[in-house]
């Protein structure tokens, strides 16, 4: 069950001393225009560089179109074996591509791992076709679900972050102005989504490399070199880094070098984005500075509880109940949450709040049923910002509706309290 109401895109640490500040930032030294750390559980931003201005993408933007066939596949639209047709936009692209010529077929998931594994331009371009029906009118799709996703610093000309001159003649978009252009923390937020809602995409993100036909000779490597799977493979040794498995890397000479990754180790996923990193395209220094970000976090950051699961909330273990055998109703927590913190720090939680789904709650209940809400207040350590974090309580016990009987003798009860309240008052 969702603990979270909403996705959390700000840091959830709370509630410690002075003494207990997050650790230092400024000995990470990142190199590149912006860059963010997330915790892919959570979205608590553990670091952060000009996270909000937005830049240059470059194939980075792809994840807008990997999360958009995802999506139309989990919501029926296509199947993943339906075959497509080639047409002369996606045969016309430029960049990372596989070749693919009009006329060419090619099911949904062939296009899928090509696009997700080799960046290919021409699969990423058909499928946006497929979809939509043109690019541009899949771009105003990319741009209406970055809204949703709360991508505020995000604007998208079409599916393949490409500059507009890059782009072929006849293709550019007439009602979508400007470049694509995407914050590091946008980038983030889709990457959480993608994690959070199709984390089955790792299973493609992380292929080591791609023969995309059988004809073909040679296999084109994952452009992401930090994938743990590369520990062994020489060439790419020195940017393997634990626990990696997605997502996505970009480069443009206009946007530099640029990733988007994610690592999970020791059941902590962490999200880091670095764009606009200098140096060339093959000398893999953007992998290098997103190893500083990840190290930063395993080493500095660990889980802590701050809500026990299946336990009662203190001050507030029961709710009001109308027309049951009993007035009220024992609840508890539907599971434990946990958050990142500086480790050694201590989490206290400074205010905390129930609200009932009915004020009271109506009977029949029963056990296991959602009844209300806790919502747990304290301060980023940082800076001091208070922050809330919300979760479901449970009713513990069944509470069957009352006879009519009981319920009659209780509202008589009740008359007569009140009748008695009333006359005391007098004196």
């Amino acid at each position: 069950m969702m603990l979270v109401l909403g996705l959390l895109y700000s840091t959830l640490l709370a509630g410690v001393g002075a003494a207990e500040a997050a650790p230092a930032v400024d000995t990470i030294n990142l190199q590149g225009k912006a860059g963010i750390l997330m915790d892919a559980e959570s979205g608590q931003i553990l670091y952060q560089k000009d996270a909000e201005t937005p830049y240059a993408p470059a194939s980075m933007a792809k994840m807008m179109t990997e999360y958009l066939v995802e999506k139309a596949v989990q919501d029926g639209k296509i199947k993943w074996d339906e075959v497509v047709t080639v047409k002369e936009n996606a045969a016309k692209q430029i960049g990372s591509r596989v070749f693919l010529a009009v006329g060419d077929k090619h099911t949904v998931k062939e296009l899928y791992v090509a696009m997700a594994v080799a960046s290919a331009n021409d699969a990423s371009v058909q499928l946006a076709e497929f979809i939509a029906g043109s690019e541009e009118a899949f771009a105003q799709l990319m741009n209406e679900t970055a809204k949703k996703l709360g991508m505020n610093n995000s604007h998208f000309i079409n599916a393949t972050g490409l500059d507009r001159a890059d782009m072929p003649a006849d293709y550019r978009p007439k009602s979508i102005d400007g470049e694509t252009r995407m914050s590091a923390k946008d980038s983030a937020i889709l990457a959480y989504h993608i994690l959070k809602e199709m984390p089955e995409f790792l299973d493609v993100a992380k292929i080591p490399s791609l023969k995309f036909r059988e004809r073909d000779t040679t296999e084109t490597p994952n452009w992401n070199w930090m994938l743990e799977s590369n520990k062994n493979v020489p060439n790419f040794r020195k940017f393997a880094y634990p626990g990696v498995d997605g997502l996505k890397t970009g480069h443009t000479s206009n946007a530099g070098n640029c990733f988007t990754g994610t690592s999970l180790r020791n059941g902590t996923r962490l999200i880091a984005v670095v764009m606009g990193v200098p140096g060339g395209l093959r000398d893999g220094k953007r992998f290098l500075e997103t190893a500083k970000l990840f190290d930063y976090g395993f080493n500095n950051f660990g889980k802590q509880t701050i809500v026990e699961g299946k336990a009662a909330v203190k001050d507030h273990e029961t709710l009001k109940v109308k027309k049951g055998k009993q007035t009220s109703v024992p609840v508890i927590t539907a599971s434990d949450v946990s958050i990142l913190a500086p480790k050694g720090t201590t989490i206290e939680i400074t205010e905390t709040t129930v609200k009932s789904n009915q004020e009271p709650l109506m009977a029949p209940i029963k056990q296991g049923d959602k009844v209300g809400t806790a919502t747990f207040k304290y301060n980023d350590p940082s800076t001091g910002e208070a922050k809330t974090l919300t979760v479901d309580l449970l009713a513990a016990e069944d509470v069957k509706k009352g006879s009519w009987w009981r319920l009659m003798f209780r509202a008589i009860g009740g008359f007569f309290s009140g009748l008695f309240n009333g006359v005391v008052n007098l004196f």
